[in-house]
């Protein structure tokens, strides 16, 4: 493997700007890494070498010219295919959309253009993000670079484990119910689910409005908040993008660097956790509980009551949502049109092209949400989820008045075996027990790695109120400094 390959996204900068090596190098190592290992991993959907090439030249020229550089420029990127990239096929994981080459940019994608950063190619995931295991994927399976017969987390499984498997030091996920965060607690790296509105979603392709949010993985806490500086702020295209500054993640993530936390307030939410959970995932929570208490943290317990209630209610709002999101693919205007032979009516096309773009786990959610929305049962079912969305907002709305930030694991059990669950929708759905609060309440939360149990990672979960996202990337660069990342510690792929 490439030294190359084996630096931070903050290092890799730095080796750029003082012309240590060129953006086009640390891209062509970053490529080469991807022709080795990737047929294994199974990250990418579609790689993109001549663009990727192309933009590092032009960093190479920037630089040349004695501009000055932006902080992330010439690093290598993995995107997730949720996100619009013009020109280059993007297919939310689905045949629905296969061959589809969109005619703009996300804002997301403009903005990491326009840092500098090296789009490498597009990531698999489950089907419109509907998944905790990218086992949903219409296209391939993604293996966890830690035990290659593991799961990698979803829906973002394909962008967590490009970055565990050393083939880009950046990618972007989405977070719906915890996409973000449960898959980078799995694969051993760092990922961060923002605020609802920090960062645009113009250009992803929705699956639940009112939830989806796009967000940084990366191997290092600074890195999480460069990247995330990079794509956040207001975005008059996006009626749900916050019109307020960036948080200052990355002066937080260096402040939290060295290792002081005297006088912040910890709370440990008591109804997750016990129950479900895996012995050696507690256990390594309740070490990295000592950890922030050796760091000056004071450790309260407080308790969210609604929470219990947040796996029924999101399996409630995010299927409602999906059904009317996913009507736009009617076999008219884009994608997969199938029955076009002059023998059926548009109904029956449009039920053919859907019948066979869609995978189980979509229709699925579709069935759900259409009867949820459905005459006579929205108030039971979709009126009740969102009071309960209510209730698990002022929850915490209370314990952030005990503590300044609130932790818990990220996922009650590692990287499960391929195919173990697939079978099983109640027992996957339980895999976002941990992650689904924030996602309800639009709140920022991290996952950092916080050691392994049966040698595969575990992930702590730091929460923060909504719009003090920096409060995320303090604590988890404090609990990095003092605890060490585990990325260096995974096996190398046998190939």
């Amino acid at each position: 493997m490439s030294d190359l390959t084996r630096l931070s996204a903050a290092e890799t900068a730095a080796t750029v700007a003082s012309g240590a090596a060129s953006a086009v190098e640390v891209t062509e190592a970053h490529l080469d890494r991807i022709g080795t290992v990737d047929a294994t991993v199974g990250a990418f959907l579609y790689v993109d070498a001549e663009g990727a090439l192309a933009a590092a030249r032009a960093v190479d020229a920037q630089r040349a010219a004695g501009a000055e550089l932006a902080p992330l420029a010439g690093v290598p990127l993995a995107m997730k295919d949720v996100v619009v990239t013009e020109g280059l096929p993007t297919t939310a994981g689905s045949k629905i959309l296969e061959g589809w080459r969109p005619p703009y940019d996300a804002t997301i994608t403009t903005r990491i253009k326009d840092a500098g950063i090296v789009i490498l190619g597009k990531t698999n995931m489950d089907e419109f993000a509907m998944g905790s295991s990218t086992e949903n994927s219409a296209y391939q399976l993604t293996r966890n670079p830690w035990d290659l017969t593991r799961i990698p987390g979803g829906s973002s499984g394909g962008s967590s484990a490009a970055v565990a498997a050393f083939e880009a030091p950046l990618s972007i996920g989405t977070d719906t119910g915890g996409s973000i965060r449960q898959p980078a607690a799995v694969t051993g790296i760092v990922g961060f689910k923002p605020t609802y509105g920090a960062v645009s979603r113009r250009g992803l392709i929705a699956f639940s409005s009112s939830l989806d949010q796009a967000g940084p993985f990366a191997r290092t806490v600074l890195d999480a908040a460069l990247l995330f500086e990079a794509i956040a702020g207001h975005d008059p295209g996006d009626s749900t993008s916050i019109p307020q500054p960036v948080a200052p993640a990355v002066a937080a993530a260096r402040e939290g660097a060295r290792g002081e936390l005297t006088g912040l307030r910890v709370g440990i939410v008591g109804e997750l956790g016990g129950t479900g959970y895996q012995p050696g995932v507690l256990a390594r929570f309740d070490e990295a509980v000592q950890t922030l208490r050796g760091l000056g943290a004071t450790v309260v317990e407080v308790s969210c009551p609604h929470f219990e209630y947040a796996l029924a209610a999101y399996y409630l709002i995010a299927p409602s949502e999906a059904s009317s999101n996913l009507a736009r693919f009617d076999s008219v205007r884009y994608g997969l049109r199938v029955g076009d032979d002059g023998k059926h009516s548009l109904e029956e096309v449009m039920s053919l092209t859907r019948e066979a773009g869609f995978g189980p786990e979509v229709k699925r959610r579709i069935m759900i949400g259409t009867y949820a929305l459905s005459s006579g049962y929205y108030d039971a079912y979709y009126g009740q989820a969102q009071k309960v969305r209510t209730l698990i907002s002022r929850d915490f709305a209370a314990a952030f008045g005990q503590a300044d930030v609130l932790i818990s694991p990220t996922s009650p059990i590692v990287a499960f075996e391929l195919g173990e669950k697939i079978d099983d929708p109640m027992a996957m759905y339980a895999n976002d027990l941990c992650t689904l609060p924030a996602s309800l309440a639009g709140s920022p939360a991290i996952s950092v790695p916080c050691g392994l149990s049966d040698g595969l990672p575990v992930g702590l979960q730091i929460m923060a109120p909504t719009l003090a996202d920096e409060r995320c990337f303090r604590v988890g660069a404090a609990f990095e400094a003092a605890y060490g990342t585990i990325i260096n510690s995974i096996p190398e792929l046998t190939l």
